[in-house]
């Protein structure tokens, strides 16, 4: 699971191996057919979860790219504390289940931002298909937002999870594979065993800190 002084900056990219490019083509047109859904794939093992500055680099360009999409759309009520981001599950129908129980998970554990499905305008979109760097969340470099889940790495490492590990970046938080499993952003460092699919409390306590006041903390991050 794997710069910009200005809130309206455009964004770059995210992932487990910091996807800097445009959606994939596998995103874009897969529908879960037969062919490509996560059982009808095997799983292999591929190299994943290898942080690097680039992933640091990335992952605030995500969260910079989120933050604009909210702001732009909050600049009529600006004085709202609880910040909504929006997102839409059109193109991961095979993973909806996953998503769903990762936004349960994340609005139950923090406070000062949700997480809301919306088919109008979100600010970020889930896509699925497989690719050889796993799972991982990016921009396509217009400051539009996507989390991409491997069918591979869902079968290998707890579906739920690597969606709430990756739904972490767009609330700002970076990978730390080096940490226990009860750190959700750990990811695949402690292996698969691992099933946790909840942030601790720092974790928690940071995603708070990031949106606290509406946006105030979180426009300060990226300035």
């Amino acid at each position: 699971m794997r710069h910009h002084r200005t809130l309206l900056s455009a964004a770059l990219g995210l992932g487990l191996a910091a996807a800097l490019s445009a959606v994939p083509a596998t995103a874009a047109t897969n529908t879960g057919s037969t062919a490509d859904s996560p059982q009808a794939v095997a799983a292999q093992p591929y190299s994943a979860y290898e942080g690097s500055a680039e992933d640091a680099r990335a992952t605030k360009a995500f969260f910079d790219a989120v933050v604009k999409s909210v702001a732009e759309k909050r600049a009529a009520n600006p004085a709202v504390r609880v910040v909504t981001v929006r997102y839409s599950t059109g193109n991961a129908p095979s993973f909806r289940g996953q998503i769903s129980q990762s936004t349960q998970i994340w609005n139950s554990s923090v406070s000062n931002v949700k997480l809301q499905e919306s088919s109008s305008s979100p600010d970020f979109r889930y896509y699925e298909g497989n690719d050889s760097r796993g799972s991982y969340a990016s921009t396509d470099g217009h400051g539009r937002g996507y989390i991409f889940l491997d069918y591979r790495q869902n079968q290998q490492y707890n579906s739920t999870r690597v969606t709430a590990h990756e739904t972490g970046h767009v609330l700002g938080l970076p990978d730390h594979y080096t940490g226990p499993c009860s750190e959700l952003m750990s990811g695949g460092g402690p292996g698969t065993s691992c099933q946790n699919a909840y942030p601790n409390s720092a974790e928690r306590s940071r995603v708070n800190a990031l949106w606290a006041n509406g946006l105030a903390a979180a426009i300060a991050r990226i300035s």
